[in-house]
């Protein structure tokens, strides 16, 4: 197989990018690097598109070695054909490799393996072939009884040559393949409660079936869940009479003596050996399906949410609310350092309104805060009534919000803060986090491990490795996106920068520490075990503002600093105009794009990237996402009524619909049916985490606290 012609053909790319792509991975490029900076090699290519095409590339030369291996396998047992060899050559998929090599596996010893040894293949041979035979089956099956294996009479060697011809059928892997997709075309899950009459909250699964084709991804994760808790118990049901007819039919036709014998083989070949890897196998699939598309959901959300605007010159007084432990305060100016740190106890069972509202006066008045941050969590709802009144009496000015509080407590507790934070309490951590995430959400966020940040359906359900894997790629891409300031950021998200390993971010740290701030791009070649590789890859992303070099402070690549220095002499501009703000009509002055590419010696699509990044230098992405929402007085599910409009803000995104914070304590279901005027095939074709949306309030069920909501209005 030619892996290029086949990536080029599957990814519907042209060869020649193909084949540069995977040159350029090969030699240790990284991903955001090859998208951002490689751009004529990969006919542009983005992040998206290059992980894809890795992920393929790595499955398909696996499946290339696994081929090598499974031939050397046969041939090593003396049954490799011509025609064999070529069919697993040619196979596109592991699974049809494996079914290739299944009747050649080495296996434990199974009835048909035992009356192989006793010598009753003939007698087997002589059923699949259907040979003419004088007298009965069992006749024919005398001359093969083998006391000494165990096959004392005419009917135990029939038997046993019948479980000979029953394992040849159900290892057949034309006949598996069939099998399999008919298995998926008409099967259908059953679920049943293990006891009928326990609440739990699978009861809507208590008797419940439906097309295995058809039955959606959040449903799967669902019954899995209950399944494994005991809860349900759950089949596969397939037309046994329908699946066993199809199966004889792709046999020859059966007459003779050894007609029913065959007919019985089949049967049992797949009653007993086929149908129940078949549905293992079928049950498998949905979930590894389910659980694919969980963690591209969850990948989607996580980038909006890391991609969140930042909100700058905000002096934040964070709230970690609690009830009996108090709720924690701290103070940040507007670079995050902390400025104060308290208590108050605003809800039960001490309910200090009054001392609370003293204290929240006191450190707005002293550290001149104009934002209030709130978690969502414990008491989230009591202490925003406090603040809610308290903005209102004393300080009209001051704006507030609620912030997700997921992972906070994780963060809080860690090695990573005890060594940011060592004089901390965990508290005050947690509360700064909250703060933070507010301020520059990116920043904060890369300190947790993607999976805890909450922002997915049945994370503790999935493949704990693989949704660390596709969430690390997903912090990756959009810190490079984003840009990182190599003297402020923290070793964790320096570690995300595309190149630097966790070792290589803490000597960053330690470089800057012991030398002061960088000054210069090409004084990261110092930092211990930072060699050229890694600053080929990295240097692109680290900025340095107020440097030696204005164009340090870009994502222009130091390889490309002769060309933006042409361009800038060319446009009669210094590049001390990069400080003040960029030169918007540079591509003007520059003359035309594809006329300086030539006389530069430059790639188009990299010049229009120097040119885009001279006009707005070291712009920030997500600048262009929505605003926070403020709130000013504070809402209650008491206070809602349907068809309130109100705008929130996606909190996040499922297969079945999506969550907004409307400003009360619960978020409200946008069901999928509700999101557009429109057919939507998910969600998140509609919004992502971090959208504002506008929404009517449609239903309110006060008892169990669940809101309703709807996008389009009067719907």
């Amino acid at each position: 197989m030619n892996l290029i012609e086949q990536l080029a053909r599957e990814l519907n790319l042209k060869a020649s990018n193909v084949e540069a792509a995977v040159k350029l991975i090969d030699e240790g490029n990284t991903i955001p690097f090859i998208a951002r900076y490689r751009k004529e090699a990969t006919g542009g290519m983005d992040d998206v598109a290059l992980r894809a095409l890795d992920d393929r590339l790595s499955y398909l030369r696996n499946l290339e070695q696994r081929k090598e291996d499974v031939i050397l396998l046969i041939d090593a047992q003396g049954k490799l054909t011509p025609e064999l060899e070529q069919q697993i050559r040619k196979a596109t998929q592991l699974q049809r490799v494996e079914d290739l090599y299944k009747p050649y596996r080495k296996k434990r010893m199974t009835r048909a393996q035992k009356a192989r040894e006793a010598g009753l293949e003939p007698l087997a041979n002589m059923i699949i072939m259907q040979a003419s035979a004088k007298g009965s089956a069992l006749d024919a099956a005398a001359a093969y009884v083998n006391e000494d294996a165990g096959f004392e009479t005419p009917e135990a060697a029939l038997a046993g040559a019948c479980d000979i011809v029953a394992e040849t059928v159900a290892e057949d892997p034309e006949c598996v393949a069939d099998l399999r997709a008919f298995t998926h075309n008409t099967a259908d899950i059953v679920v049943e409660a293990t006891n009928a009459d326990e609440a739990t909250p699978y009861e809507p699964y208590y008797n419940y079936d439906e097309p295995l084709r058809k039955i959606p991804n959040h449903r799967v994760l669902a019954i899995d869940r209950g399944e494994r808790e005991g809860k349900l118990r759950v089949r596969v049901n397939v037309d046994a009479s329908a699946a066993t007819a199809r199966l004889g039919a792709r046999w020859p036709r059966r007459c003779g003596v050894f007609a029913p014998v065959f007919d019985a083989a089949i049967a049992d070949g797949y009653k007993r050996l086929m149908a129940p890897s078949l549905e293992r196998e079928a049950r498998a699939k949905l979930t590894v399906r389910a659980q694919t598309e969980a963690i591209d959901v969850f990948a989607k959300n996580l980038e909006g949410l890391l991609s969140a605007r930042p909100v700058r010159g905000a002096r934040v007084l964070a709230l970690d609310p609690g009830y009996r432990t108090g709720c924690k305060i701290a103070v940040m100016d507007e670079t995050g350092k902390l400025l104060d740190h308290s208590v108050v106890y605003p809800t039960k069972p001490r309910g200090d309104v009054a001392g609370t509202k003293r204290e929240l006066a006191r450190l707005v008045k002293k550290d001149r805060v104009n934002t209030i941050v709130i978690g969502n969590g414990t008491a989230s709802r009591e202490t925003e009534e406090v603040v809610s009144e308290f903005i209102a009496e004393q300080a009209p000015d001051l704006r507030y919000t609620i912030v997700n509080e997921a992972g906070a407590s994780v963060y809080s507790a860690s090695e990573l803060a005890s060594q940011e934070y060592p004089d901390l309490d965990v508290t005050v951590r947690g509360a700064m986090s909250l703060g933070r995430r507010l301020q520059d959400p990116l920043a904060e966020l890369v300190k947790i491990p993607p999976q805890s940040i909450g922002v997915g359906q049945y994370q503790h359900d999935l493949d704990q490795a693989e949704l660390a894997r596709t969430l690390g790629y997903v912090v990756e891409d959009v810190v490079n996106r984003v840009g990182v300031d190599v003297n402020t950021a923290s070793a964790s998200l320096l570690s995300y920068v595309s190149g630097i390993t966790s070792t290589v971010a803490k000597n960053i740290v330690a470089y800057r520490e012991e030398n002061g701030a960088f000054a210069d791009r090409r004084e990261l070649k110092k930092v211990p075990k930072l060699g050229p590789k890694a600053y080929l890859n990295a240097a692109g992303f680290l900025r340095i503002a107020g440097g030696k070099n204005p164009l340090d402070a870009t994502s222009v690549h130091p390889e490309s600093y002769p060309v933006a220095t042409e361009v800038l002499k060319r446009a009669g501009v210094s590049a001390s105009e990069l400080e003040r703000g960029g030169i918007p009509d540079i591509e003007k002055r520059a003359g035309s794009v594809a006329e300086l590419a030539e006389q530069l010696d430059c790639g188009i699509l990299t010049l229009i990237d120097i040119i885009d990044e001279l006009k707005k230098p070291g712009r920030d992405p997500r600048d262009d996402a929505p605003e926070v929402v403020f709130n000013r007085s504070a809402l209650s599910i008491d206070d809602l009524e349907p068809g309130m409009e109100l705008k929130g803000t996606v909190r996040n995104v499922v297969d079945f619909g999506a969550f907004v914070d409307i400003g009360v304590h619960q978020d409200g279901l946008v069901h999928i049916s509700k999101l557009a005027n429109r057919f939507v095939k998910h969600p998140s074709d509609v919004v992502r985490v971090g959208d504002t949306v506008n929404v009517w309030v449609e239903k309110v069920d006060r008892d169990r606290k669940k809101i309703s909501l709807t996008m389009v209005q009067g719907k």
